[in-house]
């Protein structure tokens, strides 16, 4: 930027959509403006200028002559050195990086300090890249189809293991640089700190025998592997989702200790690479916080590729026997014990709040050791955030995100939003895939809603039917009384794929009347969700095959 260049951002009033946004930025395309950016969510806009073409001023009076917008407020950030306003963040993933970067909307400096995994964190790392390579990698073996995947031949033939998991680091290392690293050597508001960070008081943070004064600070740790105090564990050599895909051998037989999502998308790949898995949960089924619907179908499918389930299963003590791993424990008034080569423990995650210092500043964590933030994500200390797996669910990459920018403009934009959850969409990887948003009927029966499900079995799209591939249902789950929809569950091959188009509709009070009446093409997966929608008032069997 030269000399000349000043850094403007505006507060306006009257943005109730993204559209709104679009159409200021149009207008905003202006001879002077070197660059502008309108956040609708913040309700503000960054604009840079040459102030010897164009005064702030006549930017206001552009906004201003659109439609119902109004400039309530302008403030002039020095171009080069920001506001002066600084922010401390402790963490290095995907939380930290989008607060460092909505930060520079604001003027704002930016110390990271990261420890532990390097940048990029769990996500890049060790968690849905890695795992969502070896998915599709085991996909393309299990359906005998060739694919540009290393160290798989057509005709569904492993060639060798090993060349996968060279493929996965590679990759690891390509995303880490292009997204992580090499973003933040051209960020010139943001120092990287190697190292753990301890909050000394309410705006300071000591890394190294150094002390760093911020503004804001952001708590942005994140979540390790949880490992269970059974007795034993610690002198097996157990796998976590950190060490598991740098095995460069496939045991002939794995023991996964976890029903849940981590667990189940692991337990699926490493079968299909053709390793003896058993499943083991504590609780009476996989996915407990689901239906047992939903639960029901996957657990039906994964068993057909031979995954064996012991639900129900207290493990009492885990050792070695003869280079085996042994769990014994308890099902029902029953003593079991399982066997297995390798065991992955795949339990759920824990806080990385340890060495935070939390208690030195009284900043309250739950039992389990996660931050406690406000709707906001400010905890009871004021100006210290947080953000991210540390503040517990939901735990996704792009959740984590969401909360690190919202986090920031709460901190330094004048106005908070609170953090919105129940449009919030989920996927486990798994083959067919589960998915969701929103509701499902036995927590709308806990609000007081009237709720009504549809249930939709895939034998009932035509995709579905061309493609031979008819596993699983989609379920919608709307308001009697408003028609808007309250939630959504599927479990179909690429479920994942159709549930922003549900999370849109719950977000913007589209009643399930739009859904129905909206075309969608014939074909795709996408039309079961009309077909859903209609079958709230017509059964499925009535209907042609490219109803209207």
């Amino acid at each position: 930027m030269s000399g000349q260049t000043k850094l403007y951002v505006i507060r306006i009033k009257g943005m109730t959509c993204e559209g709104c946004a679009r159409t200021i930025s149009e207008h905003l395309q202006k001879k002077g403006i070197l660059h502008s950016e309108v956040d609708f969510s913040a309700g503000m806009a960054r604009v840079e200028l040459n102030p010897e073409q164009l005064t702030i001023q006549q930017v206001v009076e552009w906004v201003n002559s659109i439609g119902p917008y109004r400039v309530t407020d302008v403030q002039e950030y020095d171009s080069h050195h920001g506001t002066g306003k600084h922010l401390v963040i402790l963490g290095g993933g995907s939380a930290a990086f989008a607060a460092a970067i909505a930060a520079k909307d604001f003027g704002v400096q930016v110390t990271m300090i990261n420890a532990g995994l390097p940048p990029g964190g769990t996500c890049v790392n060790v968690g849905c890249v890695p795992s969502k390579l070896f998915i599709r990698a085991a996909e393309a073996l299990q359906r005998s189809r060739h694919v540009p995947f290393p160290g798989i031949e057509a005709r569904g033939k492993l060639k060798d293991f090993r060349l996968i998991v060279r493929h996965k680091q590679h990759l690891v290392k390509e995303l880490r640089r292009s997204k992580y690293t090499d973003l933040l050597s051209g960020m010139d508001h943001v120092n990287l700190v190697e190292g753990w960070g301890t909050l000394v008081d309410g705006h300071t943070v000591e890394i190294n025998g150094r002390r760093i004064q911020g503004d804001a600070i952001l708590i942005a740790t994140g979540a390790r592997p949880s490992v269970p105090p059974i007795p034993g564990l610690d002198e097996v050599n157990y796998l976590t989702n950190e060490t598991v895909y740098e095995l460069q051998k496939l045991p002939e037989s794995l023991i996964v200790l976890g029903g849940n999502y981590i667990g189940l998308e692991n337990a699926q790949l490493f079968a299909r690479f053709g390793v003896r898995v058993t499943v083991v949960e504590l609780l009476p089924d996989i996915l407990p916080s689901e239906t047992p619907d939903v639960a029901g179908e996957l657990r039906h499918h994964l068993e057909r590729e031979g995954i064996r389930f012991v639900t129900s299963f207290e493990t009492r003590e885990v050792r070695t026997r003869k280079g085996r791993i042994i769990l014994e424990g308890k099902q029902g008034n029953s003593r079991l014990q399982l066997e297995g080569e390798r065991l992955l423990v795949a339990t759920g995650r824990s806080p990385n709040t340890e060495r935070i210092g939390a208690d030195r500043v009284d900043l309250p964590l739950d039992d389990r050791g996660f931050l406690k933030v406000d709707p906001f994500l400010e905890t009871k200390k004021k100006r210290i955030f947080g953000a991210g797996d540390v503040i517990g669910p939901p735990m996704f990459v792009y959740a984590a995100a969401y909360e690190g920018k919202l986090a920031v403009q709460n901190a330094f934009s004048g106005t908070k939003k609170k953090r919105k959850e129940a449009d919030l969409p989920w996927v486990i990887f798994t083959d067919p895939q589960v998915a969701g948003v929103g509701l499902d009927e036995r927590q709308a029966a806990e609000k007081g809603l009237d709720a009504e499900v549809a249930v939709l079995s895939l034998k009932d799209v035509p995709r579905s039917i061309v493609a031979g591939d008819t596993r699983g249902f989609l379920k919608l789950i709307r308001d009697r009384s408003n028609d808007r929809l309250l939630g959504a569950r599927i479990v179909a091959p690429e479920g994942g794929e159709l549930v922003m188009e549900l999370a849109m509709a719950i977000r913007y009070g589209i009643p399930v009347a739009e859904l129905r009446d909206m075309p969608h093409p014939y074909l795709t997966l996408s039309e079961g969700i009309k077909l859903a929608a209609i079958t709230f008032s017509r059964p499925v069997n009535e209907l042609s095959c490219c109803a209207t």
